[in-house]
């Protein structure tokens, strides 16, 4: 029931199987003309004479012929259907044949080779850690070797040549083989040791290797090819193994296990320690973006429009192992983002021309220090998901405290900055305070957000440092902790939410934010007076409150009105509406 070759269940059985090789289709898809060995009987060997140089369509009718003369046909052929594989753009179907080729060993038939590979699967760490299962079920179901030559007119040549007999046929079981020293060769114009060129060709002389190697046979070399293997020694020596791959989930079975062979058969080592997988993008309908179904975006008109980093931002919203839906709105949020990060950045830098000073023993008030403590925690937090390679989740830390700094403590510090009321010449420990902590919060935050926004972050890095932002070292915790002491996040985030509250109550009254306070009951959470309380002149400032301003206790009963993280406005008393002049 199995020739060689009908169909690829062939293949499969006969290298499963390890049958005979019983080729007698030629690559023109016409039947040789050779008498087959295996073919004993003069019958036999008279009929395969008949066939000799058919097409495959002409040989099946002189074989029906033949069986029904001698009686073996039981009954006449019906045709039938079946599958079969066609050239993309060819009106017959493909027939299999046998050639020679150049293959890798990778396990596929040697059993030891396949342990050490899996092995080495296992000391690699895969982001997300179940990529880890697709290789070891590749290496696992493995029942071939890896084929790395290929029939094409451009490549990078196999280096290799074969003798010409005297007969005048190529010796191709004595390959002529360049020394190492001597890579790289292409074997249609260099000649091998031994021979000069008027010997191409022949007899007694030698002919190239006319085949190049499969794309993933060089692409398996980029770590040893970006590390200057057989080139730079010394940078070798520094960089190799290399710490991370990232890649697709859909090339784990090509290009993460063909680099892992190379390097495991050339090295005896990993190319990388890591692997970060990404997930595919998906097109608006939720499709895998294909340049074969047509549906791929390319990226110059939305870097145009939109700008590099809102672009990146886009782009690193997405984790490791997860699929990405392609959103114009991510893009635009990243672009907010980036534009937000100048703005404050301008407010930072106003002070001290932009000379700031970053001194922690000068931050004072407990607000800044607060602020601080709470950035403390997000540096420690980011540095934590960036070394488990979870980039998005370091932006999500990073990005949430960024928009409280913004909304929150640059509104309730920008009076005492500022040193409102206070002469041009004077400075109070306050207000050095406040433009202190601003320094120090905007030292840190740009270099955390420098790996996803890195074009605004280095432009304003280069407003008040030297070089680039991305050659700056990543920003611990230390030094905020020292300028924090003992201070509690806490405190920020219940001074924004009194803020958001005599917010809330000139919205409800449909006033402009700048409309002055003359009275106000704030009611807060146990666990939220003292911070208020600790914040107070700032809570003040921000929200432009002229009179009193009480805190008491939340207590039951005090009505919904102008609620935010548990505050209650009790009680309050308006000024007149600030009136903007036109013109």
């Amino acid at each position: 029931m199995c020739c060689t070759f009908g169909d690829l269940t062939d293949v499969q059985w006969w290298r499963e199987l390890d049958l005979p090789m019983r080729s007698v289709v030629r690559r023109d898809g016409r039947l040789t003309a050779e008498p087959a060995a295996w073919i004993t009987s003069p019958e036999g060997s008279a009929l395969f004479a008949e066939l000799g140089g058919k097409t495959t369509f002409s040989a099946r009718a002189l074989v029906v012929d033949a069986l029904r003369e001698s009686g073996d046909l039981d009954g006449e052929p019906v045709a039938t259907q079946r599958k079969a594989n066609f050239f993309e753009k060819g009106d017959k179907p493909l027939e299999i044949v046998t050639s020679r080729q150049w293959y890798i060993r990778n396990g596929g038939k040697d059993l030891d080779l396949r342990s050490a590979l899996l092995a080495r699967g296992e000391e690699i760490d895969f982001h997300p850690d179940f990529m880890k299962v697709r290789y070891e079920n590749w290496v696992g179901g493995l029942n071939g070797d890896w084929l790395v030559s290929r029939q094409r007119f451009f490549g990078v040549s196999i280096p290799l040549w074969y003798p010409v007999l005297a007969s005048g046929d190529t010796d191709f079981d004595h390959p002529i083989v360049p020394d190492e020293a001597s890579l790289p060769v292409d074997p249609s114009s260099d000649v091998p040791a031994g021979f000069t060129a008027d010997q191409r060709g022949e007899p007694g002389g030698f002919v190239g290797e006319a085949d190049v190697m499969d794309t993933w046979a060089t692409s398996s070399l980029t770590p040893q090819i970006a590390g200057g293997w057989e080139r730079d020694p010394d940078l070798f020596e520094r960089v190799f193994p290399m710490d991370l791959r990232p890649q697709g989930q859909d090339i784990i079975r090509t290009w993460l296990f063909s680099t892992v062979v190379r390097s495991h058969l050339e090295h005896g080592s990993l190319p990388w320690k890591n692997a970060g997988i990404s997930g595919w993008i998906l097109d608006p309908d939720r499709k895998k973006m294909s340049k074969s179904k047509g549906n791929v975006v390319t990226p110059m008109g939305l870097l145009e429009e939109h700008g590099s980093d809102a672009v990146r931002y886009w782009a690193a919203s997405a984790r490791l192992g997860t699929d990405a839906a392609f959103e114009v709105g991510q893009m635009k949020i990243g672009r907010r983002l980036a534009i937000k990060i100048l703005n404050a950045s301008k407010f930072a830098l106003t002070f001290g021309d932009g000379e700031l000073v970053l001194d922690p023993a000068l931050v004072t008030e407990t607000l800044d220090r607060a602020m601080l403590a709470g950035l403390a925690d997000v540096v420690d937090k980011a540095t934590e998901a960036l070394e488990g390679y979870d980039h998005t989740r370091a932006l999500e830390i990073t990005e949430t405290f960024f928009w409280t700094f913004c909304d929150d403590y640059l509104e309730l510090v920008k009076d005492r900055a500022y040193g409102a009321g206070l002469e041009s010449s004077e400075v109070t420990a306050e207000t050095q305070s406040a433009r202190v902590a601003l320094g120090l919060a905007l030292d840190v935050l740009l270099r955390l957000f420098a790996p996803v926004v890195p074009f605004a972050t280095d432009e304003v890095w280069s407003w008040w440092r030297e070089g680039s932002i991305h050659r700056a070292a990543w920003p611990t915790s230390d030094g905020l902790r020292s300028a924090a002491g003992d201070a509690d996040p806490e405190v920020l985030t219940v001074a924004g939410h009194a803020l958001a509250a005599l917010r809330r109550l000139k919205s409800e009254a449909k006033v402009s934010m700048k409309t002055p306070i003359l009275a106000v009951e704030l009611a807060v959470p146990a666990a939220g007076v003292a911070g208020v309380e600790a914040s107070v002149v700032d809570v003040r400032n921000g929200g432009r409150v002229e009179g009193e301003l009480v805190v008491v206790e939340t207590t039951e009963g005090q009505g919904d009105a102008a609620v935010q993280g548990g505050l209650v406005v009790v009680s309050h008393e308006l000024g007149e509406p600030v009136v903007r002049k036109r013109g």
